[in-house]
C-alpha cells in the first residue's frame, strides 16, 4: 500500500484523538473549584489547623510564592490559591505551625521558565480543536466538489511512455496493415489533406475475446507516439440521467486539447446497443449517452485529429448510426490466429521463459487449434508454473502437455479412483475414438488420450482436424460425426451395453448433423437455408425470431438428421469391427500407461507395441515434426532427408550443444 494513502487514512484518527484529549483537558479544568484567599485568611486557616496540603511554586520574575492547597472540608476537586511574600518568614510560618505535622508540603519549579510547556498546556488544545473543525469543514467541501465533478470524463490518459509497438503484436499481419494508415495520418496529416483524403474517424475492432484488440490499439498509439485515452463503455453509464452524455462531452473536450490523439473505448456495446430494442424509451440514460457519442463523432462540431478506436465482441448488436460512414468508417475483424499466427504469438510470450532444447513452438502451435492469443499466453504461463512447482530449471514437453490439458479441461483428478470395470470401459471408449480417427481420412485426428478424469469428464480425448482449413466438405463432416460416435459404438460392441459417457459426443454430432440439414444444404431437402446461426439473446429481437419452415418441414429435418446419424453409426460399426486388434492394442496401452500422446499412438500403429524406455524420443515424432525441429536448429539439407537421417542429425546436434 502507498505510504501516502496510509498517512491519509491515519490522519483523521490522530486529529480525533487529540481533540478528545483537548476536550478532556477543558472538562477537567472547568470542573475544578478554586477559592482565592487573602494572606490574612491563609494565615488564619493555617493557625486553626484547617489546611492539609500545600504546594509552593516560586515565581522567578516576581517576589512571591504561588500557593495552592486543600483544606479539611474541601471536596475532591476543590482547592485554594494565594500568594506569599518570597521571604524565609513565609516558609517559617508554615513549618513552625503547631499543625505542621499534618500538612503535606510540596515545592515545585516555576513553570513560567519553560515557555514550551506553557504553550503546550494553554495554547495547543485550542489550536488542535480549531484544526479539527477546519479539517471536517474541508472534507465536507471536498465531498461537495466531488458531487459537482460527477459528470467529468473517466477516460484515463496514458501519460507514461507507451512502449507497446507492432513488434509486440504477433499473428495480426493484415490487421496491422489496416490500422497503419492511422499512424501515418497522426504523424503526417498534411500528406492526406493535400490528396483530399479523409482518414477514418473511427475504427471498430471486432472479434472473439482474447484475440488482441486492446493490444492492437495500444500498439497504434505507441507507433504514432501520441496521447492515448482509454475508457470502458460501462464507465459512461450511471444511475443519474444525463451523466453519461456529460462524460462523453468532457472526454472529447479533453481529447481536443491534446489533439492529435487516440481515444480507445473498450466494450463499446455496453453503451452502443441498438436504440428502441430494449426496455425504456428515448429518455433512457444509455440512449442519451449514445446520442451524445454520435453527435461528437460526426455532428455539427469538428473533431479534427481525434481518432476513436473501439473494441467489441458483438458488432451485431450495435446501433446502425454508430457504424455509418463518418463515424466508425472501418471495421477490422480480429479473428482467432491460424497456425502461423499462433507460432508467432508463442514466440512473443516465450521470450522470458526457459525451454528444453527439444521443445518446438511450431508443434505446439499445431496442437492448439482454436486458441486465442490470451489462451496461448496462459498456456505458457501454466507450463512455467508447473516447472517451478516440479523444481525444474527448464520447461519440458511434460509441463506443456499438462498445461494444455489444464487450460482445456481443468486439473487432473488423480484422487478419483475408478473401479476396474470403469477403467476398462473408459479405456475402450477413448480407444474407439482413436481407431476411427486413424482409419477415416476426414475424421478428426486424436492428439492425446487419457483415462485420468479431468473436470466433469471421466476421460479426455483431444481430437483436432488433420489440416486447419476454412471450410469443410460433406465427407469430412460425415466422418467427423463417425469419429464422435466411435466411443459409443465401441461400448456396444465390446461390452454389449451403453453408458452415459457419450453424451457430449452426441451433442457435438447432433449439432453438426443439424447444421448440415438446415444451414449447409447437405441433405435431401436440397440447397436451402432453413435456420441461421443464433447469436446471444438481445432483448426485443431474438425472442421474436420467426421460423423459416412449417411443421411438416420440421418433421423432415428431424428425419434427415436421424438419417445422417444412423448412416454414420453404421459406418463407425464397420470400422471398429474391422480393426478390433488395433482397438485392443490402444485400449490395453491406455490401461497400462493411462495417457497416450499422438506420437505414442503412431508408434503403436506402426510397430504394434509401445516404445522401450531406452528408445530415443525422436523416433516418436512424425516426419513433419522432425523437419520443423531441424529447421529451428539450422540443419543444412533437412528438407531432403528421410526420417532416420533427420533423427541422426538431430541427435548429433544435441550432442554438440
Amino acid at each position: 500500500m502507498n505510504s501516502k494513502n496510509i498517512k491519509k487514512g491515519i490522519l483523521p484518527y490522530v486529529f480525533l484523538l487529540l481533540a478528545l484529549l483537548a476536550i478532556f483537558y477543558f472538562f477537567n479544568v472547568s470542573n475544578k473549584k478554586v477559592n482565592v484567599l487573602t494572606y490574612n485568611e491563609f494565615i488564619t486557616s493555617l493557625n486553626n489547623g484547617e489546611i492539609t496540603e500545600i504546594t509552593l511554586t516560586p515565581k522567578q520574575n516576581a517576589v512571591v510564592y504561588e500557593v495552592v492547597g486543600k483544606m479539611e472540608d474541601y471536596d475532591q476537586n476543590e482547592t485554594f490559591s494565594t500568594r506569599l511574600p518570597l521571604t524565609d518568614t513565609s516558609i517559617d510560618k508554615i513549618l513552625n505551625s503547631k499543625y505542621a505535622d499534618k500538612i503535606e508540603l510540596t515545592t515545585e519549579e516555576d513553570p513560567g521558565s519553560n515557555t514550551f510547556f506553557v504553550i503546550l498546556l494553554n495554547i495547543l488544545p485550542i489550536v488542535l480543536l480549531g484544526g479539527l473543525i477546519i479539517f471536517f469543514l474541508t472534507k465536507q467541501v471536498g465531498g461537495a466538489n466531488k458531487s459537482m465533478d460527477f459528470g467529468r470524463s473517466r477516460a484515463k490518459l496514458n501519460d507514461e511512455n507507451n512502449k507497446t509497438t507492432f513488434k509486440d503484436v504477433a499473428g495480426l499481419t493484415e490487421e496491422k496493415e489496416e490500422v497503419s494508415e492511422l499512424i501515418d495520418f497522426l504523424k503526417n496529416p498534411k500528406k492526406f489533406q493535400q490528396m483530399g483524403a479523409r482518414i477514418p474517424k473511427g475504427v471498430l475492432l471486432v472479434g472473439p475475446p482474447g484475440t488482441g484488440k486492446t493490444l492492437l490499439a495500444k500498439a497504434v498509439a505507441g507507433e504514432a507516439n501520441v496521447p492515448f485515452y482509454y475508457i470502458s463503455g460501462s464507465d459512461f453509464v450511471e444511475l443519474f440521467v444525463g451523466v453519461g452524455a456529460s462524460r462523453v462531452r468532457d472526454m472529447f473536450k479533453q481529447a481536443k486539447h491534446n489533439a492529435p490523439c487516440l481515444v480507445f473505448i473498450d466494450e463499446i456495446d455496453a453503451v452502443g446497443r441498438q436504440r428502441g430494442t430494449g426496455l425504456g424509451g428515448g429518455h433512457d440514460e444509455r440512449e442519451q449517452t449514445l446520442n451524445q457519442l454520435l453527435t461528437e463523432m460526426d455532428g455539427f462540431g469538428a473533431n479534427e485529429g481525434i481518432i476513436i478506436i473501439a473494441a467489441t465482441n458483438r458488432a451485431d448488436v450495435l446501433d446502425p448510426a454508430l457504424l455509418r460512414p463518418g463515424r466508425f468508417d472501418r471495421q477490422v475483424t480480429v479473428n482467432l490466429p491460424d497456425v502461423k499466427g499462433r507460432e508467432e504469438i508463442l514466440k512473443v510470450h516465450a521470450r522470458n521463459k526457459k525451454f528444453a532444447s527439444n521443445i518446438s513452438l511450431a508443434n505446439i502451435a499445431k496442437r492448439t487449434v482454436g486458441f486465442s492469443g490470451a489462451d496461448l499466453e496462459n498456456l505458457l504461463n501454466e507450463a512455467a508454473l508447473l516447472a517451478v512447482r516440479r523444481n525444474k530449471d527448464k520447461i519440458t514437453m511434460s509441463e506443456l502437455d499438462e498445461a494444455q490439458d489444464r487450460v482445456l479441461m481443468g486439473p487432473a483428478k488423480k484422487s478419483h479412483k475408478y473401479t476396474e470395470k470403469e477403467r476398462k470401459l473408459v479405456a475402450y471408449h477413448e480407444a474407439g475414438h482413436a481407431v476411427v480417427g486413424i482409419k477415416l481420412e476426414g475424421a478428426n485426428e486424436v492428439q492425446k488420450i487419457t483415462i485420468i478424469p479431468r473436470g466433469v469428464a471421466g476421460g479426455y480425448n483431444l481430437m483436432l482436424p488433420k489440416e486447419e482449413t476454412y471450410f469443410s466438405t460433406k465427407k469430412e463432416l460425415l466422418e467427423s460425426i463417425s469419429g464422435l460416435l466411435g466411443g459409443r459404438v465401441t461400448e456396444e460392441i465390446m461390452f454389449g451395453e451403453v453408458t452415459t459417457g457419450a453424451h457430449n459426443d452426441f451433442e457435438k454430432a447432433t449439432k453438426i448433423a443439424r447444421a448440415m440439414v438446415t444451414e449447409y444444404g447437405m441433405s435431401d431437402l436440397g440447397p436451402i437455408q432453413l435456420e441461421q446461426q443464433e447469436g446471444g439473446v438481445f432483448l426485443g429481437r431474438d425472442y421474436n425470431k420467426t421460423r423459416n419452415f412449417s411443421n411438416e418441414v420440421a418433421h423432415e429435418i428431424d428425419l434427415e438428421m436421424r438419417k445422417i446419424i444412423n448412416a454414420c453409426y453404421k459406418k463407425t460399426e464397420k470400422v471398429i469391427k474391422e480393426n478390433k486388434d488395433l482397438l485392443e492394442l490402444i485400449a490395453n496401452a491406455l490401461l497400462e500407461y493411462e495417457t497416450l500422446t499422438k506420437e505414442q499412438i503412431d508408434y503403436l500403429v506402426e510397430h504394434g507395441k509401445m516404445p522401450d524406455d531406452e528408445e530415443d524420443v525422436l523416433t516418436l515424432k512424425s516426419l513433419t515434426e522432425l523437419k520443423e525441429m531441424a529447421k529451428e536448429k539450422n540443419i543444412k539439407g533437412y528438407s531432403k532427408m528421410n526420417k532416420q537421417e533427420l533423427i541422426d542429425s538431430l541427435e548429433h546436434s544435441e550432442e554438440e550443444e
